[in-house]
């Protein structure tokens, strides 16, 4: 991918938090999940206790749904002492299908912003968790039209957006990156000598707030909202020509 006018060339947009709700209802179905455990025992730390399971557990089940319910299984049995009943194990498992089916909510003038950038920049979309709900969740925001290409990945660090970067033909210095977590979305990019434009969400789940910016935080710039995303991107435009 050419970009004849210098600068960058081509913009990414994180999905969950960024585009549409997401860690709303993780953190209403962990309420849940401590409601169940306490009826078992007295814990303060409980959700402390299901993040740790989690955290371990990323190796092998990765991110999403699937993996947290699996993870909030494995916490139940540990916190309770494996005395959780066969019934409360099932609601725990109705917790993850009540998340896998609930409606996409689009966050506030999302299809506006990323369709004002796509007027001047080819748009992808990069998410990463459980491949069958990231899909079903970008068919029924009906944003695909608005993305060259659409990149489901198990992780987003610097090795994965370094092979994205060879297959869209970009150079990092020619690439930004929209998204809510510094971890994910934001970090690896500016790690690489990308751009990257961060939107704070008013929830984060454990894991992605544990990051920092150690370099490049000059090619960053942080918004309140996508409303301001194109004044974002014209003011790294502008550095990214200079």
């Amino acid at each position: 991918m050419d970009d004849t006018r210098g600068g960058i060339a081509l913009v990414g947009f994180d999905a969950d938090d960024t585009l549409w709700k997401s860690q709303d209802y993780f953190d209403d179905a962990q309420l849940q999940f401590e409601r169940i455990v306490s009826a078992y025992v007295d814990l303060a730390d409980a959700g402390e206790r299901l993040y740790a399971v989690e955290k371990r557990n990323l190796a092998l089940f990765g991110y999403g749904v699937k993996g947290m319910v699996l993870s909030m299984i494995e916490a139940a049995v540990e916190i309770t002492g494996a005395r959780i009943s066969a019934a409360d194990l099932h609601r725990i498992v109705e917790l993850g299908k009540a998340l896998l089916r609930h409606p996409v909510e689009l966050l506030p003038g999302v299809r506006e912003a990323v369709g004002s950038v796509a007027r001047d920049w080819p748009v992808v979309l990069i998410t990463k968790g459980d491949l069958f709900h990231q899909e079903a969740k970008v068919r029924d925001s009906g944003l695909s039209d608005l993305f060259r290409r659409i990149e489901i990945v198990s992780e987003k660090d610097a090795g994965t957006y370094a092979r994205l970067f060879a297959e869209f033909g970009v150079a990092p210095s020619q690439f930004a990156m929209v998204g809510n977590s510094l971890r994910s979305d934001i970090a690896p990019v500016l790690e690489l000598g990308g751009w990257g434009v961060h939107v704070p969400y008013h929830l984060t789940w454990a894991h992605e707030a544990e990051a920092e910016v150690r370099t490049g935080g000059e090619r960053m710039r942080s918004i309140e909202g996508l409303d301001r995303l194109p004044l974002a991107m014209r003011e790294l435009t502008a550095l990214a020509r200079s």
